[in-house]
């Protein structure tokens, strides 16, 4: 088993930067995938960003993210980050921490990972 939590979500305006942290216990983040995803009100939950280990520590981002978003990991503190630069109201969303067992995984679909935190609200205001 995998536990997990996010911290870091908070109230930020139209172009300012936040980091999300998640932390993992139960096993090491060296042997697993991970990402995130958000869900805004009255959407399906998406992929933001994903970590893997097999591939270099190979990232991987949702298309329109790319140029903002950036994660990484520190294997000491078994937690991964999500540094979210350039915010904007669209971003405003719970945003969670996700595990994939198989970590050489290149997954956008959240089917895929069966370990989850409870999530972190950010909110963006214009």
């Amino acid at each position: 088993q995998v536990q997990l939590v996010e911290s870091g979500g908070g109230l930020v305006q139209a172009g300012d930067s936040l980091q999300l942290s998640c932390t993992g216990a139960g096993r090491s983040f060296s042997t697993l995938t991970e990402a995130w995803f958000r869900q805004a009100p009255g959407k399906e939950r998406e992929f933001v960003a994903g970590i893997n280990t097999w591939h270099r520590l190979g990232t991987y981002f949702a298309d329109s993210l790319e140029d903002r978003f950036l994660i990484w990991r520190r294997s000491d503190k078994n937690t991964v980050y999500l540094e979210m630069t350039n915010l904007k109201p669209e971003d405003t969303a719970v945003y969670y921490c996700a595990a994939s067992d198989d970590g050489d995984s290149r997954s956008r679909y959240a089917g895929d990972y069966g370990y989850w935190g409870q999530g972190t609200q950010v909110t963006v205001s214009s």
